[in-house]
Formats: structure tokens, C-alpha cells, sequence
């Protein structure tokens, strides 16, 4: 048998289908880890441009590249 057959019929045979918690609970959770997610997405922003003057470089991001507008 596989895992996944075998725990299937071990919860089946349990009887015990009750959540931990109400079910509306578990989207509040989801909701809140992907908004913390995306805050800390959002923090990263326009970094690479942040720091154009510490490279040196004259396309900004350290790659020694210009820009479009230098070519």
C-alpha cells in the first residue's frame, strides 16, 4: 500500500473528522502569512536603485553595463 492510501483509510477508520479549530480560521491564517509575505516583498522595491550610487558602475547595478541611454 502507499502512504498516502494508508492514511487515508487510518483517518477513515478513526471515526475523528472534527477540526481543531472552526474552518473560517484556517483562511484568516492563510491570509495573514500571504499579507506578511507580500509586506516583506514590498520592502524589497526599487533596492538595485536605491543603491546606484555605491556601485560606482555607470549602469547602477554593479554589472558594469550602461544603460539604454548611454548607448
Amino acid at each position: 500500500m502507499s502512504l498516502p492510501l494508508t492514511v487515508v483509510l487510518a483517518a477513515a477508520e478513526s471515526g475523528h473528522t472534527e477540526l481543531p479549530m472552526p474552518a473560517y480560521v484556517f483562511g484568516v491564517i492563510a491570509l495573514v502569512i500571504f499579507a506578511a509575505l507580500a509586506l516583506v516583498t514590498w520592502s524589497y522595491r526599487d533596492v538595485a536603485n536605491r543603491h546606484s550610487q555605491v556601485s560606482g558602475a555607470r549602469g547602477g547595478d554593479g554589472s558594469g553595463h550602461g544603460s539604454a541611454k548611454d548607448a
